[in-house]
């Protein structure tokens, strides 16, 4: 629970306008910098009141939601914290959806308006032609040609605000955002977070663990609709007055190196995948060539062998931790100067962590449990979905969907997802430990591990393997390099090559598409 060093945000509490007082005094200093241009700390408190009082003009009433379907630019953290500066609901989006998935969201939310990326007004003017919705006002950024009929272009909409606008007296229990869960088992979910939930993000890791100073260029891969994505480049950076870069495109090595030689960031963002395409990539830039003095990864557990080997390349540390959309970022993390590669460190102050058994039982040390956790950032509920909503929200508990083992020093290993987990001869085996022992081979970029059934209905391991470019293995020689590597039992009975794994817009692999695929097969 909250440690007593950080003291919780007062009763009347607006995320926006907390954000704008903490940098008063950094009215010159560049807030965020995108493709474009930079957007200084004082603009950027103007064009966050005139949005509030821009989507009030438009008749976008308090606690009423608005879609954000936004690349990441300097007018996504306007839109987002100026509809909560006025009490409005901002519904972060993911942008790599179908029109279908859209059109599910703008029902499923009820959204009275929506904020989008001209690149994706086509998209969502196919979404609002299936199914319904209560959009009355549509707000284009950076548009190129003419709108459509009843859209408005962001400039002029926002000019129609008042650059002086008071915030909106909410609380820290009044509804602040919603961010929609990837979707990677069905439907996405609504999840609801707090006006007080991101405050208690940044008070409790943000700071304490990472470290971020106002001195510090903060770079994200992942983008603002991920929960991880939101903390890193906009809810930590600007609790400390920081500068962040923002990127559009998609973060693929080359459009990242671009970014850490040309804006030298020093605090870098991103996930075990993007983490070992950068370290592939021929155009991995040399240790002088960045300024990098820390970086975070989440998502998936980072694969020791990948954090070592970026270690030794930048001589920089990757702080593995985990987080989920429900707890907003990360509540189990590791620690500058104490990384423990291979584990997901230990939890983060503020925060309880219990393992359990499928009867709800505490595990000893050394075997996989279920991960619940207990934080003062938890969401309120999934939107509409009660039943899902009491599956994973139990009391004060948030069951995180991980298993995990305690090791006797206190640190966690992560041991897959609940339904990832395979048992092979009466045993546990954790998919991601075969995975991240495939990795460390010298030809391997990507591994995939799921249960496979046998002629005689016994689950046997099987592995999906991507190679990186240009190199050559066989399944015989993994099967012996993990043999060398992990108990007999664990190694794969079955490995197939694949060029590419399937993967949420997040980058997460989903190992249940690779079990319909296994399912479908003859």
């Amino acid at each position: 629970m909250p440690t007593p060093a950080v003291s919780p945000p007062p009763a009347t509490f607006n995320f926006a306008q907390h954000l704008i007082e903490r940098n008063a005094g950094r009215g010159a200093k560049a807030a965020y910098i995108d493709d474009q241009g930079q957007l200084s700390y004082a603009e950027l408190a103007q064009r966050i009141r005139r949005m509030a009082s821009a989507l009030a003009g438009a008749g976008v009433r308090r606690e009423e939601r608005v879609l954000l379907l936004m690349h990441d630019c300097n007018d996504w953290p306007v839109s987002f914290l100026g509809a909560m500066h006025a009490g409005i609901v901002p519904v972060a989006v993911n942008t790599l959806l179908t029109a279908d998935d859209y059109a599910y969201m703008l029902e499923h939310s009820r959204a009275s308006a929506v904020l989008v990326s001209a690149a994706l007004l086509p998209l969502l003017q196919s979404a609002l032609t299936r199914g319904e919705h209560e959009v009355r006002r549509i707000v284009v950024s950076r548009p190129s040609g003419p709108l459509p009929a009843g859209a408005q272009e962001f400039e002029a909409f926002l000019a129609q605000g008042e650059p002086h606008a008071a915030p909106a007296a909410t609380g820290p229990d009044d509804p602040g955002f919603w961010l929609y869960s990837s979707g990677s088992t069905g439907r996405p979910k609504g999840t609801v977070h707090l006006q007080g939930n991101p405050y208690w993000t940044a008070e409790l890791y943000g700071s304490p663990i990472l470290g971020l100073r106002e001195d510090d260029i903060c770079f994200s891969a992942a983008k603002l609709f991920f929960a991880y994505g939101l903390g890193n480049a906009l809810t930590f950076p600007l609790s400390v007055g920081a500068t962040t870069v923002l990127m559009a495109e998609r973060p693929t090595p080359e459009a990242t190196f671009r970014r850490w030689t040309q804006l030298r960031p020093t605090v870098f963002f991103g996930a075990p995948t993007g983490f070992a395409g950068m370290l592939s990539s021929p155009e991995l830039p040399a240790r002088d060539q960045v300024a990098l003095r820390l970086c975070s990864s989440a998502g998936e557990a980072l694969p020791a062998e990948i954090g070592e080997r970026f270690t030794r390349h930048f001589g920089v540390e990757i702080i593995d931790g985990i987080g989920s959309t429900e707890m907003l970022h990360i509540y189990l993390s590791n620690r500058v100067g104490a990384v423990r590669y291979g584990t997901t460190g230990t939890p983060v102050p503020g925060y309880d962590i219990e393992l359990r058994s499928e009867d709800g039982r505490p595990v000893p040390d050394g075997e996989p449990g279920d991960l619940y956790v207990r934080g003062p950032s938890s969401a309120l509920l999934y939107w509409n979905n009660r039943e899902k909503t009491r599956e994973t929200f139990q009391g004060g508990w948030t069951k995180s969907g991980d298993k995990y083992i305690h090791n006797a020093d206190g640190t966690y290993t992560y041991a897959g997802r609940s339904d990832d987990m395979l048992k092979v001869s009466g045993i546990y085996v954790s998919p991601f430990e075969v995975e991240a022992t495939l990795v460390q081979h010298p030809a391997v970029l990507e591994a995939a591990v799921i249960g496979v059934p046998d002629a005689e209905g016994l689950t046997k391991t099987k592995a999906f393997v991507v190679l990186k470019p240009g190199q050559k293995t066989d399944e015989a020689e993994l099967k012996a390099f993990v043999k060398e590597r992990l108990a007999p039992y664990k190694y794969p009975r079955l490995i197939e090559f694949l060029s590419e794994l399937p993967k949420t817009a997040t980058g997460k692999i989903q190992r249940f598409r690779l079990r319909e695929r296994e399912a479908l097969a003859p």
